[in-house]
């Protein structure tokens, strides 16, 4: 049982008389605290989900397939903190059936100080702790893969992006990191594990926020090599390292390769990791930056389409400008 103070009855209203193109313009308002490039991270502006974080996922068609992906969010959140050892927020879900449209299952987790989220962290370290926090992470990860290694017929997925990771115990008055610093993981929304080589949640799912007239070509071109990498540790590591242009910070790049090669020839052996070089980040990055790019911009085509088009609801809240 979940030991946040969720409100269900409070959600369902929230959801009767929210405005996904405007949420803080919603009956009951809702602050925006993060964008991912699926789905949006908000407060609830209601002093009873004061310290509460909410991802909203508009996607599910019966109440079995809400069943099924609750069941396997916490099976993923039991198998990161139990069995690999990667420390998750405390979380929750509460399914919402509305009248009409598709039904709503929200995530919840503790709101973590903005301050101790790591691409925020990349900007108030200096370059060493920046460093030191990315060999934090590197051994987080390095967890999964000795799970995977060690486990039978369970393989765990992760995306490792620097903004997925929490300093613990953070204090914001000296902000530094040590190499036995502690983190939290907290983008278990999309539960990724295979059991007998079988993937566990149904990718088709988070289609379905993409253009209906798209989703074939979507599927044929991405969905598999998308989800694919998340299991594979050179790819998770450049992933990583390439998202370093997205937060701005392009410069600690060669840093980092250094570091993650010395990482994957000493403490990481075993698992025979590729070297990464700068070539391949960079190449990675731009095709991956162009993916996001295009299917952010055929989402607000589709959103426009809905809305001023046909006339009919457009359910999905969309991030603002993303800089790339």
């Amino acid at each position: 049982m979940s030991p946040l103070n969720i409100n269900k009855d409070l959600l369902e209203k929230f959801e009767k008389g929210l405005d996904p193109r405007h949420p803080e313009r919603s009956k009951i308002p809702a602050k925006i605290i993060g964008y991912g490039e699926i789905s949006t991270i908000f407060e609830i502006q209601d002093l009873t989900q004061k310290g509460l974080a909410y991802k909203r996922l508009p996607i599910f068609k019966s109440r079995s397939e809400m069943d099924q992906y609750e069941r396997i969010y916490n099976e993923y959140n039991r198998l990161l903190k139990e069995e690999v050892g990667i420390e998750v927020p405390d979380h929750g879900l509460v399914e919402i059936i509305p009248d009409e449209a598709n039904m709503v299952v929200y995530n919840v987790q503790s709101m973590l100080p903005p301050a101790s989220i790591g691409n925020k962290l990349l900007h108030s370290l200096n370059d060493e702790d920046c460093v030191i926090l990315f060999e934090v992470v590197l051994r987080e990860l390095k967890k999964v893969w000795s799970y995977n290694k060690r486990a039978t017929g369970v393989e765990i997925g992760i995306d490792g992006q620097i903004s997925n990771w929490a300093l613990k115990d953070f204090n914001e008055s000296k902000p530094t990191v040590t190499p036995d610093s502690e983190l939290l993981y907290f983008d278990t929304s999309t539960p990724l594990f295979r059991i007998n080589a079988k993937e566990q949640i149904n990718p088709d799912l988070f289609l379905r926020s993409a253009p209906s007239f798209l989703v074939w070509l979507i599927k044929w071109l991405f969905l598999e090599d998308v989800v694919t990498r998340y299991y594979d540790f050179h790819m998770v590591i450049v992933d990583l390292i390439a998202n370093l242009y997205k937060e701005q910070r392009p410069d600690l790049i060669p840093r980092f390769i250094d570091r993650a090669n010395a990482f994957i020839s000493t403490e990481a052996k075993e698992f025979d990791v590729k070297p990464l070089d700068e070539k391949e980040v960079r190449s990675y990055y731009r095709e991956d930056a162009m993916i996001w790019r295009i299917y952010l911009a055929l989402r607000r085509l589709d959103r426009f389409l809905m809305t001023r088009i046909f006339h009919r609801p457009y359910v999905y809240i969309l991030p603002g400008r993303i800089e790339r």
